[in-house]
């Protein structure tokens, strides 16, 4: 089932992204729905802004930063007491993952093509794509989604 779900990841952001959402907010949409539905799909709100690198300064790629927001949701902590550790652990760990598959996690640096060209679009789309396969597969990894 591992895989089913990488995959299933993998072609919804993807079609996500193809319908015009950004890449952080592809990542968001795919994981509310597929592991998190009792989340308000509206809160894909707070994901726009990443899109770019955060709003096309082409720093953090927006699809490793809303996969960020997915480990948090999955793993953070609601309370000021409770330890933090655990999640920033898991997100060195994705980023890390991120950075060893893709070679940097800048997205001028992952995507030289100039924003919204069909060249960029296109490379982002892969990018996302995979991202999402990532995700799923470290999540199930790392037990934080039940494997089925």
């Amino acid at each position: 089932m591992t895989g089913d779900l990488a995959m299933e990841a993998r072609n919804r952001a993807g079609n996500y992204f193809r319908e015009g959402f950004n890449c952080a907010e592809s990542i968001f949409l795919t994981f509310r729905e597929l592991i998190a539905p009792e989340v308000d799909r509206n809160l894909v709100r707070m994901t726009t802004g990443f899109g770019g690198g955060l709003g096309h300064a082409g720093c953090m790629c927006g699809a490793l930063t809303a996969s960020t927001i997915v480990i948090g949701l999955l793993s953070g902590r609601t309370d000021h007491q409770q330890d933090r550790f655990r999640t920033y652990g898991l997100a060195k760990d994705f980023h890390d993952r991120f950075e060893e598959k893709f070679g940097v996690t800048c997205c001028r640096a992952l995507n030289p093509h100039p924003f919204d060209t069909p060249e960029h679009l296109r490379h982002c789309l892969k990018i996302t794509g995979n991202t999402a396969r990532l995700l799923a597969e470290f999540l199930l990894e790392k037990k934080l989604v039940p494997v089925k």
